[in-house]
């Protein structure tokens, strides 16, 4: 066999070599023992009310934060049911969403229009809009199918608005946006200065 003339060369190691330790000098360690606890938490964004004043502002606060929602799920139960039998109630419900739909763009479009937000209340518009839906199908004769599409979707909505429970939803306005973004970012900058007096 042919030896190809390797040598090994042994490097000095870069620990030191450890000192002989007597028992004394060792630290007594006492056996720790762990528990781990588990909390299994399911949380349900439904629940019932404690009291009925509770059950109403619940309702307030659900038909303020949800109704846009609501509206949508009214208005597509009722354009799934006029869909086979009333083609000009349609026509109609069409039209005056396409005008809901305008105003939704406006609101978005000026967010510091006066006019839009504080003397023409949104509320007062869907009211309206609503008013001219119900005359619009009762002269179409769709009355009957408009007034069962509310009775059935009607009870829903209230039971959804009484038992929805979501707090964690938070609106922040801007101001308050900006102060939390300086909180964080003085929080973080006392972190990275910590972190680089340690390296």
């Amino acid at each position: 066999m042919a030896n190809y003339a390797t040598t090994t060369t042994q490097r000095p190691s870069s620990n030191p070599q450890s000192l002989p330790i007597s028992d004394e000098n060792v630290p007594k360690i006492s056996p720790r023992r762990y528990h781990y606890t588990f909390s299994f938490n399911l949380s349900s964004p439904f629940n019932i009310p404690s009291s009925p004043e509770s059950a109403a502002v619940r309702i307030i606060k659900n038909l303020e934060k949800f109704s846009l929602y609501y509206a949508v799920f009214v208005w597509t139960v009722l354009f799934i049911v006029l869909i086979p039998a009333r083609k000009v109630s349609v026509v109609y419900l069409v039209g005056t969403t396409e005008v809901a739909f305008l105003y939704y763009l406006l609101l978005r479009a000026l967010p510091d229009s006066f006019l839009l937000n504080k003397i023409i209340d949104r509320r007062i518009v869907m009211f309206v809009l609503f008013v001219i839906i119900a005359v619009e199908m009762i002269l179409t004769k769709a009355a009957v199918h408009f007034f069962v599409v509310l009775a059935s979707t009607v009870p829903i909505v209230a039971v959804h608005a009484v038992l929805s429970k979501r707090d964690d939803v938070v609106v922040v306005s801007e101001k308050e946006a900006a102060e939390i973004a300086l909180l964080v970012q003085e929080k973080l900058g006392d972190d990275v200065s910590l972190s680089e007096n340690l390296v």
